[in-house]
């Protein structure tokens, strides 16, 4: 297979990816987001972000460094060794598993920063080793996870009470990547079994979009929150699969739910809106896990695109620069802090995090390469 640049870096691929200009405008205010987020909001004493958690810091990180490989700046080059992640990467004896709490969702998060950090590194000639062994570390953790209940799927957590969506999505994405990373046929053994087993479950609606999870009873779709994020994950891992197996039909599989996204779960002016999303005051309210997703989904509309090819990337562009757009205009205060809410102008019920600064951060970068500029 010949070899080209896409997601990841310097990986084997079976079709030519796209190679978009990245529009530095766009890339510029991203980095004022960023600049915000680190001198404000990342600890240098422990290395995580103030208020943040392991999966939202793992996002936040892989973040960064996909801005710094679109822009080819190194104004945050230290951070991948700082931050609490990369140390424990960097430290032989970190305990993955009791580190990690039994959480195999937050486990695919720190696989993915571990990555792209690797990747970072890779691209400017350093080394990676350390952050590519504790991702196939943790992979290994997560792999351990799938047994036969609901016929098949990776648990939740190691309690073993729930087999949901994003979980398994993160093991096919995982998987499919890896694969793509170091040819492992187990790997893709392990895409392919994730892929026709969430196919199977029941947990993509009629709508086209996928529920939270099964009911632990029954093994059915348990009808909860479409969240956003569940939308974009499975398109990512499709079209890592796809590079991997040339199965063009897994591209469509993809864009059924990306389009339910677009269609359903979107307001205003076709503004991704969360469920929880509400800009009058005293509206409802994100958790701080919810804060992110929406940023999460514009990231992986990124990666499914590096990957589908240039042909499927007219039918997304315009929706990317609409978000980057209102993120932009209606999500950033005066001090480049980004809130929850982007699809209407803050009346009071936005939140201000670093999860959600990393939110529109993530719409930015995907924009910068993909939307129009």
């Amino acid at each position: 297979m010949p070899s080209c640049k896409s997601l990841f870096v310097s990986i084997a691929c079976a079709v030519t990816l796209v190679s978009a200009q990245q529009c530095q405008a766009t890339l510029n205010i991203a980095l004022g987001v960023a600049e915000r987020l680190q001198s404000e909001y990342f600890n240098t004493g422990n290395g995580q972000y103030n208020g943040g958690s392991l999966w939202t810091d793992a996002n936040t990180l892989e973040d960064l460094h996909n801005l710094m490989l679109a822009t080819g700046t190194d104004q945050f080059a230290s951070v991948a060794d700082e931050s609490f992640i990369g140390q424990s990467a960097n430290n032989p004896n970190t305990n993955w598993a009791s580190l990690l709490g039994g959480s195999n969702d937050d486990a695919g998060w720190v696989v993915l920063s571990l990555w792209k950090m690797a990747d970072y590194k890779a691209n400017r000639g350093l080394s990676n080793t350390a952050f590519l062994n504790a991702a196939s570390e943790i992979y290994n953790i997560i792999a351990g996870q799938w047994d036969d209940t609901c016929g098949g799927g990776v648990w939740w957590s190691t309690a073993h009470t729930y087999k949901n969506a994003i979980t398994n999505e993160l093991f096919l994405l995982l998987s499919a990547s890896g694969f793509l990373r170091n040819g492992n046929p187990t790997y893709l053994a392990n895409a392919q079994k994730a892929w026709a087993w969430i196919s199977a479950s029941g947990m993509r609606n009629s709508q086209g979009l996928f529920n939270d999870g099964l009911d632990s009873s029954t093994c059915q779709n348990n009808g909860e929150t479409t969240w956003t994020y569940n939308q974009g994950v499975i398109a990512s891992g499709l079209a890592a699969l796809f590079v991997a197996t040339g199965d063009s039909t897994l591209l469509d599989q993809a864009e059924i739910t990306l389009d339910a996204t677009v269609a359903l779960l979107t307001a205003g002016t076709s503004i991704l809106k969360e469920s929880c999303d509400d800009a009058l005051a005293g509206g409802s309210v994100c958790d701080a896990d919810q804060q992110i997703f929406k940023g999460v989904w514009t990231k992986h509309l990124q990666y499914y695109l590096d990957m589908a090819g240039s042909s499927r990337v007219a039918k997304y562009s315009g929706f990317l620069g609409s978000q980057e757009s209102a993120v932009f205009h209606f999500g950033t205060d005066a001090s480049d802090d980004v809130g929850s809410v982007w699809y209407a102008p803050n009346q009071g019920g936005s939140i201000f995090t670093p999860k959600t600064s990393a939110s529109g951060l993530a719409a930015h970068v995907s924009a910068a390469k993909y939307g129009p500029c």
